[in-house]
């Protein structure tokens, strides 16, 4: 049975249908509709982050070690309800079981690495040039934080967000995709469990048109003091625009063309392996899903036939079985698909599978696990022969399609790499240390990897991007505190008189041109 689904501001459900509403589907079985969503409007999420703003000084005043024990028991929760919301992950998005299982433990990991940071917010004491004076720096909240997530990680993304800033002593308002409304829900429901207080952590569902009018009207309000947005490159462009108008700095992670290098000395099975889950894993709708493989020309051809083997001979369809990718998230990502499908062109090849495109009865793929004709499954493209003019090299392709292209020299390979404009994640396989440091010195992106794919982050590790991939801020890790805290200074004279910086400075006498005689 569907479930009907609004949101939640300050702990309580908000009026129906304010806007319409929309269902949440399977993607693997269009039939079964998961939840119906009533959507909110601009108002919906003004007021939303209203709450949150009143919300905010009185979390803000319970210690940073009692809001991580509220992180530990987020944790504790969250894996006790393992099973169950990664079964919904799976039910709602399509995503693999054992795909689902890990996204769930991301939180997990997250919560067990914060949950010690209520007792590490350190700031410094500084000794002062002056007498009787002590400096100190502290970490203090922004204030009133939204978060908007896309749907392809409907609820460890988040956790990169809403994690750490509750922890810092922000209240929240998390925007979900609307498509993986029933899975956001429901860690919703798991981290009120911890016993937040309402009006802390709230959750609006809305369409990009209502939200982004909604977050202007906040803004303007002044009642929103930090946007965590991940998302596409052109709406994160918008998001800074406005975060800008009003001198703020917003939390960017975007979309992503990510390289895989393949060098002579590569281990060529290791990388077919590695470009099969970075390129297929999730059908392609990862931000760090792999966008181009650039292989060294000498090597090309015997690591093309492990590729186009490993993938043609990869398991795909019912999420609910063991197989590599299940179907696209959403109807508009299928569509959106099928509009990158048209940009193959004459000089391509293509590999990979039985057929491109939808995959139906019309349009098999061998070994397909279960009944194509229920989703929106599509056919896995290798594209050999990628030029660096061609669109599906410039531009993201949301979805299970990999371009392939040769370079004579790492000087190429390189600028090749670096050339779409993006720059979130990439890949060097190789087994020349020289090689590594020369593509990392080089590299624009933001995560390199080494001998491993372009996907696979850890919770204690930076995540994010440059360029056209983000602004340069990073989730996860002690270095998402610094998007959702602000450094105060404080000095504190008591000596009983005024000292001025700079001026009333004890010097001492040095013979500057003392000279050694010998």
């Amino acid at each position: 049975m569907a479930r009907k689904i609004v949101s939640i501001i300050e702990g309580r459900a908000a009026p129906r249908a304010q806007a319409g509403s929309l269902l949440s589907t399977n993607p693997s079985l269009l039939t079964d509709v998961v939840a119906e969503v009533s959507l909110g409007s601009a108002a919906t999420m003004a007021a939303a982050c209203a709450a949150a703003k009143r919300a905010h000084p009185s979390w803000a005043d319970i210690p940073a070690p009692v809001r991580g024990r509220a992180i530990s028991a987020m944790g504790r929760i969250v894996e006790a309800n393992k099973q169950a919301l990664a079964r919904l992950i799976t039910r709602e998005l399509g995503k693999p079981y054992s795909e689902a299982l890990g996204e769930v433990q991301e939180i997990i990991d997250t919560c067990d690495f914060f949950l010690g940071e209520g007792r590490r917010l350190y700031g410094q004491t500084v000794p002062s040039e002056m007498p009787d004076k002590q400096l100190f720096t502290f970490r203090v909240p922004v204030g009133s934080v939204a978060v908007v997530t896309a749907g392809n990680f409907p609820v460890a993304v988040p956790s990169w967000y809403l994690v750490p800033a509750l922890l810092a002593g922000n209240t929240v308002v998390w925007k979900p995709a609307e498509y993986a409304a029933a899975s956001a829900i429901a860690l919703f429901d798991l981290l009120q469990a911890a016993g937040l207080p309402d009006g802390v952590l709230n959750i609006v569902f809305a369409d990009g048109t209502a939200t982004l009018a909604g977050l202007d009207q906040a803004l303007q309000a002044g009642t929103l003091d930090k946007i965590g947005f991940t998302g596409s490159t052109a709406v994160g462009a918008l998001i800074g625009e406005l975060a800008g108008r009003h001198l703020q700095s917003p939390c960017l992670e975007l979309g992503g063309k990510n390289p895989m290098v393949i060098t002579p000395s590569a281990d060529l099975t290791l990388a077919a392996d590695g470009a099969l889950f970075s390129g297929f894993g999730t059908a392609g709708q990862r931000c760090t899903s792999l966008g181009t493989v650039i292989v060294h020309e000498s090597v090309h051809d015997e690591f093309l036939a492990q590729f186009a083997a490993a993938v043609a001979a990869a398991a795909i369809g019912d999420p609910a079985q063991e197989v590599v990718y299940g179907p696209m998230l959403d109807q508009k990502f299928a569509s959106r698909f099928d509009e990158y499908l048209g940009w193959l062109q004459p000089h391509h090849k293509v590999l990979g599978s039985s057929g491109v495109g939808k995959i139906t009865a019309a349009n098999p793929r061998n070994g397909f696990v279960g009944d194509p004709e229920t989703g929106l499954f599509y056919h896995p493209v290798i594209v050999d022969g990628v030029r660096a003019d061609d669109a599906l090299f410039r531009q993201e392709t949301f979805g299970p399609i990999v371009g392939v292209m040769t370079y004579k020299g790492m000087d190429e390979a390189i600028a090749l790499a670096n050339a779409p404009g993006y720059g979130l994640s990439s890949s060097v396989y190789t087994n020349n240390p020289r090689e590594v440091f020369q593509f990392q010195r080089r590299i624009s992106a933001g995560m390199i990897s080494v001998n491993n794919s372009t996907s696979g982050a850890e919770a204690h590790l930076p995540f994010g991007g440059n360029a056209k991939s983000g602004n340069g801020s990073r989730q996860s890790g002690m270095w998402v505190l610094d998007q959702f805290t602000r450094w105060q200074a404080m000095n504190w004279d008591y000596s009983g008189h005024l000292q001025k910086a700079q001026m009333d400075v004890t010097e001492l006498d040095a013979d500057l041109h003392f000279k050694l005689t010998t």
